[in-house]
């Protein structure tokens, strides 16, 4: 059986889970389902990074030890994740014993491969990034442009990675393969970091003075081992590096890297190199996303718009945040949540265009076919667009192109609509047309459950209920393109159970989601 590897970047747990953390891991689960369907093994990873200066500081701001701290925090994220239905494999804490041991034999035989030497750092430093800058790197007030505040001037003794001896292996790799980081635009900024001569070499590790909450240097405690080396190395950690090497020879190198835009160098440049040391194969594909903006401004507690999943999923469902996230936004650049954007599109196309077609399909067949699958022939006009519908999906999929996708999948929602509205089964029931009316509905049906299995990894709660409600019992994370639900036509006498809307209409006057 084929694999597939897909991991997201790890989340500080300095702050609560917001839904631009969800954007991400929804992105890599819809991934992972995706391939589950086209009959893949799928390994999905996510996980938090619970070490470094910002971890430390808010511990102890909240008067908590870090370990306790991360504990609360790792549980919040993870509870999060469920509740927008994320059907990660493992959820990875860099506080393991097992990414410990991982961590510190990284160290161990890069230093033992001549990667590694001690200098001294002079410079400027951002927190928030937990990375060196230049004053080239600021903008024009002198702050950081990610994190919108001044550096601070750092000086320390520290192990450093010999990154310059890895340049060319690493210019050779993003060139030869153009496909391996993406969208494209990233690529060229990888390239243009890597040919800076100021690029170089970086800093691993920190003096216990300044950070005393991470993974000791091997040989030198009064060392701490920086934070790219811990988090990075997450991903073979995750897949059983050292610790289970059946599962790491099965799913490493990754498929797919999925991460935020701004720490795309980190993906592409540092995490490379630190594999070629390792003489370990390098991912497959880096894939830098967009942001999520609410209301068209970047989240920020100081403009009090930090949307808290959580309350999101209380309010409107995890298939209504997963659907309009990824239906309404272009994953390769940044989108916006938009409360009445949200509720437009979901109402629109949730509840009224699929909603309300299994709803009258299913009560046409309740009262002009007892309740069961009438028999008939499906429009093979149809059925040839459904057939279409799903090479199109999958071809959109594989490019991570999902509001492309979904749209693919939607069609068929709209062919079966339109289908209805043109034949009328219910006038050709009243006519005594049965046949014709049983194979329109049969038609409908086919094409709903095409759709319903088509949109099972964006929308995993709705699919289910609407296969449940054309009949079929689940559970159907194992459903996959090749099984007879998906290939064969809808048994005739199969009995439907008519429970009623899949997908409740949200009230506009409802109260704006709060935020954390």
């Amino acid at each position: 059986m084929e694999k597939f590897y897909v991991t997201t970047a790890i989340d500080y747990v300095n702050a609560a889970p917001h839904i631009g953390h969800a954007y991400e891991k929804i992105a890599a689960d819809i991934v992972a389902r995706y391939q589950r369907l086209r009959g893949k093994e799928v390994f999905f990873l996510t996980g938090v990074d619970e070490h470094g200066s910002k971890v430390e500081k808010t511990a102890q701001a909240a008067g908590k030890t870090p370990q306790v701290f991360c504990d609360e925090m790792s549980e919040k994220f993870q509870i999060a994740w469920s509740s927008l239905l994320i059907s990660n494999d493992y959820f990875i804490r860099t506080t393991e014993e097992r990414h410990k041991k991982v961590v510190q034999e990284v160290f161990r035989r890069m230093t033992e491969k001549g990667d590694v030497y001690k200098g001294k750092y002079s410079g400027l430093y951002c927190e928030g990034c937990e990375d060196h800058l230049r004053e080239r790197d600021l903008d024009e007030s002198g702050n950081c442009p990610n994190h919108k505040r001044p550096p601070r001037i750092f000086e320390e003794e520290n192990y450093f990675f010999r990154l310059s001896g890895y340049k060319e292996a690493l210019r050779k790799w993003l060139t030869e393969d153009s496909g391996v980081v993406r969208p494209e635009g990233r690529r060229k900024e990888v390239l243009n970091q890597l040919d800076d001569e100021e690029f170089g070499d970086f800093s691993i590790s920190r003096d216990r003075n300044s950070l005393k909450w991470g993974i000791p240097v091997p040989g030198d405690p009064q060392q701490v081992i920086y934070v790219w080396i811990d988090a990075l190395t997450n991903y073979i950690t995750g897949a059983g590096f050292l610790t289970d090497e059946t599962l790491f020879k099965r799913f490493w190198p990754a498929d797919l890297h999925l991460l935020g835009k701004d720490i795309t160098k980190f993906h592409a440049i540092y995490w490379p190199a630190i594999l070629m040391s390792l003489d370990l194969p390098l991912p497959r594909l880096v894939f830098g996303h967009g942001f999520i903006t609410v209301e068209g401004q970047k989240m920020s507690k100081t403009l009090g718009n930090v949307m808290d999943p959580l309350y999101l999923v209380e309010q409107y469902g995890a298939d209504a945040i997963r659907y309009f996230l990824f239906a309404s936004n272009s994953f390769d650049q940044d989108g916006d949540f938009s409360r009445h954007e949200f509720i437009s599109l979901v109402n629109s196309h949730l509840a009224n265009s699929l909603g309300n077609l299994l709803n009258r399909t299913l009560s046409l067949i309740e009262r002009n076919a007892g309740g069961k699958v009438p028999g008939g022939m499906v429009n093979q006009a149809s059925l040839s667009l459904a057939r279409q519908a799903e090479v199109d999906y999958c071809r959109l999929m594989d490019e991570l192109e999902f509001a492309k996708a979904i749209e693919s999948a939607f069609a068929l929602v709209n062919e079966a609509n339109r289908y209805l509205n043109e034949q009328k089964p219910w006038t050709q029931f009243k006519e005594g047309k049965l046949e014709e009316g049983g194979s329109v509905l049969l038609t409908a049906l086919e094409l709903l459950k095409q759709a319903a299995v088509l949109l099972l990894p964006v929308t995993p709660g709705l699919s289910a209920r609407i296969l449940e409600q054309l009949g079929f019992t689940g559970p159907f994370d194992g459903l996959t393109f090749k099984d007879v639900l998906f290939q064969e036509t809808i048994p005739s006498g199969q009995p439907i159970v008519n429970r009623g809307p899949v997908f409740q209409r949200i009230d506009e006057t409802e109260s704006a989601a709060t935020t954390v």
